[in-house]
């Protein structure tokens, strides 16, 4: 895996290469503050198949530049941002994948920059945040009422460190993040080192409740504009609703849907090989011959 450091505005973020295609999958990372392994590291194959896979920690986690600057922490920053690392490194038009928050950023860069996407795949993600808030009180009054409660208790108080809320956490990570036995190395990794600057600004501090400056994103009315190819995924056991999720395909021209039995919000570690067919079939659809 090829390294490099790539200057965005005064800070640098680190990005990963693998394979040498022509044809480049440019896959972007959730949170936002997930740093990239958890989704990078379940694309590389695609290299196999004659792609340039390229990923990179977006600023302020992983192993790229973290400032303590809260003005950082905006959707169209981070869209250049995209199209900074994108250009530094001569990726050309790109085949663009991203997961959760790295979908939302996906659809703002189509949006900006159609031009230099051939096609998307928006992993486990809606576009209206305040629809997408059904599903975490869904999961959360799934635990019982007197859970619930006290969810929503320490989360008013800000108390959210306390045992009993982290063992209700804990449950609802293994039920909706990743339902693999034992969590991937990568998973791991991502979510012990999420970068709080821009988690804590954009979506806040709690995993089950946006309270961030993304709490009022919605892009729906500004989905008819959008003709990229776009195929859009979710799970049976998200705590993003596939009821929710498919409500962008719906408003998209050319979007196409397909929802992941038995699977959370990461199925290309759950069931991978269910996901890759889905996933790889699309991309496949749209290269070059």
């Amino acid at each position: 895996m090829e390294r490099k450091r790539v200057k965005v505005g005064d800070h640098e973020v680190m990005t990963y290469s693998v394979g040498a295609g022509t044809e480049v999958l440019l896959v972007m990372h959730g949170g936002p503050g997930a740093p990239c392994s958890y989704v990078r590291d379940a694309h590389t194959c695609y290299a196999e198949r004659g792609f340039r896979v390229v990923s990179w920690d977006q600023l302020g986690c992983g192993e790229s530049d973290q400032p303590d600057d809260t003005s950082l922490w905006t959707v169209p920053r981070y869209v250049e941002e995209v199209e900074t690392v994108r250009t530094s490194l001569g990726l050309g038009r790109v085949f663009l994948l991203g997961n959760s928050w790295g979908g939302m950023l996906g659809l703002e860069y189509c949006i900006a920059y159609p031009e230099n996407v051939v096609c998307f795949v928006a992993g486990n993600i809606g576009f209206d945040m305040a629809l997408l808030q059904q599903g975490f009180v869904r999961v959360k009054r799934a635990l019982g009422e007197e859970t619930q409660r006290m969810m929503a208790l320490r989360e008013s108080e800000g108390t959210i460190e306390h045992p009993e809320y982290q063992a209700a956490a804990t449950i609802l990570l293994y039920r909706h993040m990743c339902r693999t036995e034992i969590w991937p190395q990568p998973v791991i990794d991502s979510m012990n080192n999420i970068g709080h600057g821009p988690w804590d600004t954009m979506f806040g501090p709690q995993m089950f409740n946006c309270t961030g400056s993304l709490r009022n994103y919605n892009r729906i009315e500004d989905l008819p504009n959008v003709h990229t190819p776009t195929l859009i995924t979710a799970s049976e056991h998200d705590y993003l609703l596939p009821e929710i999720v498919v409500i962008s395909r719906d408003y998209m021209p050319n979007a196409e849907y397909t929802v992941f039995r038995g699977c959370a919000h990461m199925p290309f570690w759950e069931d991978p090989e269910t996901y890759h067919r889905a996933v790889g079939g699309f991309l496949e659809k749209h290269r070059q011959v």
